[in-house]
């Protein structure tokens, strides 16, 4: 019986060795989860029990159970490179076939989707609509789009503006209707802003504005230096509408108010200025000629909520506005969500998906398949999808990856334990062996 028991032994010991050197083997591999041999006795028994005076019969291996402890995350300068922070898994399908992984050394193919080192297996995650939303819920292949950006017209510009209260009314030159854009005197200040039209074209929206009274200030507006009418016409030769903003005692900008070709006795009233014929074009020997695009079909809205008459410098600060010409994909960033954002020449930016990670009630039921990889299987329970930092779930790390979790350090005891181990069982063996030759010898 003690050659069975010895043999147990060996065979364990010999079990823990390989699980020892498989971690140190892949001390260096992203993704990787050390595994810990775990062993249980065993005893003789009838169907009344084990008896209390019965000796053991050895050890079996119960379980190579992996240790889901968190790896340290290191750059890696690849934005395609994702670590993740915390718990969850990448989701990676093989034409239907599901894997999960913690390897985030992840490539685009020759079709744009993103996959696994050797181009066989798909990143899962949420798609976009074409605003760019992330449509939660359905899994899908993620891909990297490199269309280029669609040019978007402006409909709204935006900026804080101040009118200085001290400065001179310039009634005369307004009244003789002789507002000069090539004349300093015939205006106070004037601003400048792009606008783009429905092609992408850039356009200089300029803004004059001219002190009429205490507490009221007009403001003449061109496009490329014409009126921004369909005619273009020359502000010289055809004076272009004014809007009128009045100011309250304290400076608040209390209404804009502009003529109606409509009906020129009752004004339009409103909070802010608003183009809505503006024709792009150019001037080609003096005369406009249309480029083939359109303004916004909603027209160009410009704020003047921020819009104050105070005793400081005339100014305005850096306005914003939401149209931009075509954009080609510069570069490719990803947020702690997930989020896979396309970054254009032109300065914007478009979600072009999210990574989903995936979970489990039971990490340790997951079946290891290679690869750095795992299977669901009955004991680890089905997975569950979301967004990264939704929950429990941890954050994705972009240009980094998250390393082996192996401690080489202890490993390396485990060795010489595993070691120590098999010499003390095949000792055993020997021994009863020499027992064994004792007893033949005395007969």
């Amino acid at each position: 019986m003690s050659f069975n028991i010895g043999l147990s032994g060996l065979y364990a010991a010999n079990k823990q060795l390989d699980v020892t050197g498989n971690n140190i083997a892949n001390v260096a591999t992203a993704g990787f989860k050390s595994s810990r041999a775990e062993f249980e006795d065993v005893y003789s028994a009838t169907r009344l029990g084990s008896g209390s005076k019965v000796i053991g019969n050895g050890v079996r291996l119960a379980n190579v159970s992996q240790q889901f402890t968190q790896g340290d995350i290191n750059n890696t300068g690849n934005v395609l490179d994702m670590g993740i922070n915390g718990s969850g898994f990448f989701t990676m399908s093989n034409n239907g076939s599901v894997s999960y992984t913690r390897a985030g050394t992840f490539k685009v193919d020759n079709a744009g989707y993103i996959t696994n080192t050797d181009y066989t297996s798909r990143l899962q995650g949420y798609g976009v609509d074409a605003n760019g939303k992330i449509i939660n819920g359905v899994l899908t292949d993620l891909k990297i789009d490199t269309s280029n950006l669609a040019p978007k017209s402006t409909s709204l510009v935006t900026s804080s503006i101040n009118l200085n209260s001290t400065a001179p009314v310039i009634n005369d030159a307004v009244a003789a209707g002789k507002f000069d854009p090539s004349k300093l005197e015939t205006y106070t200040k004037s601003f400048s802003t792009p606008i783009y039209d429905s092609q992408g074209n850039s356009h200089v929206m300029d803004q004059y504005m001219v002190k009429t009274g205490q507490n009221t200030w007009k403001v003449y507006t061109l496009v490329d230096g014409r009126n921004p009418d369909a005619t273009g016409s020359n502000p010289l030769t055809t004076p272009p509408t004014a809007s009128t903003l009045t100011f309250d005692s304290s400076g608040n900008l209390t209404q804009v108010s502009t003529p109606n070709p409509a009906d020129p006795t009752n004004p339009i009233i409103s909070s802010d200025l608003k183009l809505t014929n503006w024709k792009p074009g150019n001037v080609v020997n003096g005369n406009f000629v249309p480029n083939g695009a359109a303004a916004n079909t909603a027209g160009v809205t410009i704020s003047m909520a921020k819009t104050t008459q105070y005793n400081a410098d005339t100014a305005r600060s850096i306005p914003t506005q939401d149209g931009y010409a075509t954009g080609q994909i510069t570069n490719l960033t990803i947020d702690g969500t997930g989020t896979l954002f396309a970054n254009f020449s032109n300065n914007q930016s478009k979600a072009i998906g999210q990574v989903a990670l995936a979970s489990f009630t039971n990490e340790q039921g997951l079946q290891a398949i290679g690869g750095t990889s795992w299977k669901e299987t009955f004991a680890s329970g089905i997975p569950g999808y979301d967004a990264p930092e939704t929950g429990t779930l941890g954050s994705v790390v972009s240009n980094s990856l998250e390393e082996s979790n192996v401690n080489l350090t202890n490993e390396l005891v485990d060795l010489i334990k595993g070691q120590s181990n098999y010499q003390a069982n095949a000792k055993t063996i020997s021994t009863q062996s020499t027992i064994m030759q004792t007893i033949i010898q005395m007969t």
